[in-house]
């Protein structure tokens, strides 16, 4: 997993905005990471319109439409930290994991953001913590 996400890829205490832009970002960083080409950003908001991709717990991981596959270059992980919260579609999201995942590496992605975050409050908590190797460590170990 640690291979998958770099320091430089998690994002601090950023102030609330629409999740469209949130869902943006975390695809621009994808771009600019070599992990995915530009139009998968348009199957990343496509996915979201058909299915929220906010999974509970304050959570959100943004990904692109399976139409979309061919466009990823490599699996890779983007994570933004939003401590006053986003409203997605209704849903308050305080950690926001952006995947782009080759084959079916994403099933592995999210068993282990559910295995370690299965607390609503833990994620709070993560956040809240503002701590990156925090965040490095528990989305890599």
């Amino acid at each position: 997993m640690a291979a998958i996400l770099e320091m430089d890829n998690i994002v601090l205490n950023l102030p609330p905005q629409p999740y469209e832009d949130v869902i943006r970002r975390c695809g621009e960083m994808l771009v600019n990471g070599g992990y995915v080409k530009p139009p998968y950003v348009d199957g990343m908001l496509a996915r979201d319109r058909s299915f929220s991709t906010a999974i509970g717990n304050h959570i959100a991981i943004p990904h692109g439409e399976k139409i979309y596959k061919e466009e990823i270059l490599k699996t890779g992980l983007v994570v933004l930290t939003y401590p006053e919260g986003v409203d997605w579609n209704g849903e308050k999201v305080f950690l926001v994991v952006g995947i782009a995942a080759k084959g079916n590496e994403h099933l592995e992605i999210l068993e282990n953001i559910a295995d370690k975050l299965e607390e609503a409050q833990d994620v709070i908590n993560l956040v809240n913590s503002a701590d990156q190797k925090a965040i490095f460590s528990l989305l890599t170990g």
